[in-house]
């Protein structure tokens, strides 16, 4: 039996071992606070208790490490992340090919693409200024807790964060944030906050996320823009007879079989360009995954 939270959460890790990264940190972080916060409410209560009493009766309440983590593995099992699915049976190379349009995945991702431009604009803006102003008022006495609701608001960013990657990537990420020690001076948990690579790894994840969220937008739209005026080209000169190529200042009209290649090859571009963005999804997932778990 645990006698510490330290040596519960280290048995309840062991438990755990072989679950994804994000369930893990949600199972530590709940457990360490519920079991900080009962200890610290019985012995408000009864004064004389000792700790580790305290801590055996929270344990009982809540559940062995392999109880608990039996309970997670089940709960996992019954909500899967996002637009994440099980595989079916592979079909046709053309159908799995042009299936992208049905996979929820793919369009998860490219609205995950679209919106990076302003999320990460936000994100990069946010830590640039609050380093800035960080450094700035250090020499000051409110410069302190400045930093610390600075690197508060980035884990609660990077939180937010983990959850749109989840719903629109289907990667599973945390779902609740980190546990703090209750009654911790200011001091003392600036020095947890800066200390721990969390904080970093998600700073640094807000400045990557603009270049990034600039490069998926531009990358999106050109290939959509460039396949639906591919797709268009026979609409325009069939049916607003205007002629699909211009030399100097005499138009020419493409034969129809041209044109039926010219909207295949539009079909084609757009496809791929799906695929491409599931892709693109499936890797940044992943790369999230990297810098924004702990465990």
């Amino acid at each position: 039996m645990a006698k510490t939270v330290e040596e519960y959460l280290a048995a309840l890790k062991k438990e755990l071992t072989g679950s994804d990264q994000a369930t893990i940190q949600d199972a530590l972080s709940d457990a360490e606070e519920h079991l900080r916060m009962a200890v610290a409410s019985m012995r408000d209560n009864k004064p004389d208790l000792s700790e580790e009493a305290a801590l055996q009766t929270a344990i009982d309440q809540y559940g062995s490490p392999a109880e608990t983590a039996a309970a997670y593995v089940e709960i996992e099992r019954r909500t899967p992340s996002g637009l994440s699915r099980e595989s079916g049976k592979p079909g046709p190379i053309i159908g799995r090919f042009f299936g992208v349009y049905a996979d929820p995945r793919a369009w998860g991702a490219i609205l995950y693409m679209l919106i990076a431009l302003v999320t990460g604009t936000l994100y990069f803006t946010w830590a640039v200024a609050g380093l800035m102003f960080s450094v700035s008022f250090s020499i000051f006495i409110f410069g302190l807790p400045f930093a610390l609701l600075f690197l508060l608001s980035i884990r609660g960013l990077a939180l937010l964060e983990g959850r749109i990657v989840e719903a629109l990537l289907g990667v599973r990420m945390p779902r609740r944030p980190l546990f703090g020690h209750p009654g911790m001076k200011w001091f003392e948990r600036m020095k947890l906050l800066v200390t721990d690579k969390y904080s970093w790894l998600a700073i640094l994840y807000m400045l990557l996320q603009m270049p990034l969220g600039t490069l998926y937008f531009s990358l999106l739209t050109t290939l959509f823009v460039f396949s639906l005026s591919l797709i268009a080209t026979p609409v325009i000169q069939v049916v607003l007879k205007i002629p699909t190529v211009t030399i100097g200042y005499t138009g020419y009209f493409l034969p129809l079989w041209a044109l039926v290649l010219i909207a295949l090859g539009g079909i084609l571009v757009a496809t791929l360009t799906m695929h491409l963005a599931r892709g693109i999804g499936w890797l940044h997932g992943r790369y999230a995954k990297t810098l924004l778990v702990t465990e």
